[in-house]
């Protein structure tokens, strides 16, 4: 995923399906609303869509009706329409657009009727040609795709529902230790093999996997996301929000909201990532266990925090720290990576966020010097070292952001490697890359350079150094050591 933006202007179609659905607002209530208060009657919830999904602006007769009938700053709407007009520079307005839209507008129909059989059942539509991890669907049918299913078998054997969670419980903890770009292609086959099997089942089974599907659609999107396919990841996690409500989970679908917003976040969508986290709690707080609710509670810390809604993100972190976090016996299986640590170190991701970096360091620092977890290291290393940064501490942060750069390298985990400060774009790079001498010359190779009063790897030759193996450009992007075919998690 690219590196989290600093806070920034805000695009007006996120930004007003936010406020609607912090309102709890249909798009036919907004219209009929804004009908009501303006005396024009002609209004309709499509042009209120076309809004959100910023296939239209509206003009200022209609920014005048919405700052009033939302209740907001005139000027607030105004310099997101002008920042619309110019162009956004998150992701998701590059691609994704259209399923970002789908997955904000089930999410909020959700929370309005969390039992509505409009939102799951036997089928679950994709939009046309486009799935997860980009294989190929026919027609509005997840099912579609090749008809053989020989790569699946072999990740995830034959079987039931019994099986197939079993095979999911193990991918998942390979996802401890490999990144999106290894294992995204065996979820996304695991994936459609859940659904052929859901498609062609009888009732009671249909009972039995619907849990296994959306379970397998979440961690489709967890890693589509990492591998930097963004579409990829939404269509997955709407697959799976469809798949929990059919199956009567609102706490798993509480937990698919919450993993969307952490990809929107990471894609530069503050504003949407905070619609997502907000609507996951809230449908799903009823039912969470402890560390669920205190991990929904985080996601929108941090979608706050990059939002730049400061006072939002310490409520939340407040109230995520008086929980008493995970209990054992009480957390569902899919969330067996969380614990104490794990929690303390969102709690420090998100007080970088918010510019307070000096309390963060003794959180986020166990998690980025954990070397058992690469994947966990390189995300918590990241951030630990902008917090050198923030407090001036440059030495050290080009140490850490080192370290968490092979972490990531280590892990396959292409979207870590671009979160790194030393070569993620803006001021952090740039004051990083000027004072240590860091010369990053491709995000495939992401060797660092500035290691201050650290001794060179003996297989690695230090910079400038004559006689460069040219092979070591395929030796970074496998992650394999020159010594020998050992493991990239090695």
């Amino acid at each position: 995923m690219p590196p989290f933006p600093p806070p920034g202007p805000r695009l007006l179609g996120p930004l007003l399906a936010e406020l609607r659905l912090t309102r709890r607002w249909s798009q036919q209530r907004i219209a009929a609303e804004l009908c009501a208060a303006s005396g024009v009657p002609t209004l309709t919830r499509h042009e209120v869509s076309r809004w959100e999904r910023q296939l239209r602006l509206p003009g200022d007769f209609w920014l005048g009706w919405l700052a009033v009938v939302l209740d907001v700053p005139g000027e607030l709407l105004a310099e997101a329409a002008a920042r619309s007009r110019g162009g956004g520079t998150s992701a998701t307005a590059r691609g994704g657009s259209r399923s970002r839209a789908a997955l904000l507008a089930l999410a909020q129909r959700w929370l309005a009727d969390p039992t509505s059989t409009a939102l799951g059942g036997p089928a679950f539509g994709w939009p046309a040609g486009r799935t997860p991890a980009g294989w190929t669907a026919g027609p509005g049918m997840i099912g579609a795709g090749p008809a053989d299913a020989g790569p699946a078998a072999e990740m995830t054997g034959s079987g039931g529902a019994a099986a197939d969670g079993d095979d999911l419980a193990e991918l998942r903890r390979w996802d401890d230790l490999l990144g999106g770009a290894d294992l995204a292609g065996h979820a996304a086959r695991r994936l459609r093999r859940a659904a052929r099997t859901l498609s062609g089942a009888g009732p009671g089974t249909r009972r039995r996997l619907l849990p296994v599907l959306a379970e397998a659609a979440q961690l489709s999107g967890w890693l589509a996301a990492d591998a930097g396919d963004l579409t990829g990841g939404l269509d997955a996690y709407r697959l799976a929000l469809q798949a929990a409500v059919a199956a009567g989970d609102p706490a798993l679908g509480g937990h698919v909201l919450g993993s969307a917003s952490h990809l929107l976040a990471g894609a530069g969508d503050a504003e949407g990532a905070l619609a997502l986290a907000r609507t996951g709690y809230a449908g799903a707080r009823g039912a969470a266990s402890p560390g669920l609710r205190a991990l929904l509670l985080h996601r929108v810390a941090l979608a706050a925090a990059l939002g730049g809604r400061q006072r939002a993100a310490r409520q939340a972190l407040a109230a995520a720290g008086r929980l008493t976090g995970p209990e054992p016996g009480l957390e569902p299986a899919w969330l067996y990576w969380l614990d104490d640590g794990e929690l303390a170190a969102m709690t420090g991701r998100t007080l970088v966020a918010l510019g307070r970096p000096g309390p963060a360091a003794p959180l986020l620092r166990p998690a980025a010097q954990g070397r058992d977890r690469p994947r966990r290291a390189a995300v918590y290393g990241a951030w630990l070292a902008r917090g050198h940064l923030q407090l001036g501490e440059v030495e050290q942060a080009c140490a850490v952001a080192g370290d968490a750069l092979l972490d990531a390298v280590r892990s396959g985990s292409p979207g870590r490697s671009a979160s790194s400060p030393t070569y993620a774009g803006g001021s952090p790079r740039t004051a990083t890359n000027r004072r240590c001498g860091a010369t990053p010359r491709s995000s495939r190779r992401p060797a660092p350079t500035c290691r201050p009063g650290r001794r060179p790897h003996p297989d690695r030759p230090a910079p400038g150094r004559p006689g460069r193996r040219p092979a070591r450009r395929a030796d970074m992007a496998t992650g394999r050591d020159r010594r020998g075919p050992t493991s990239v998690v090695a």
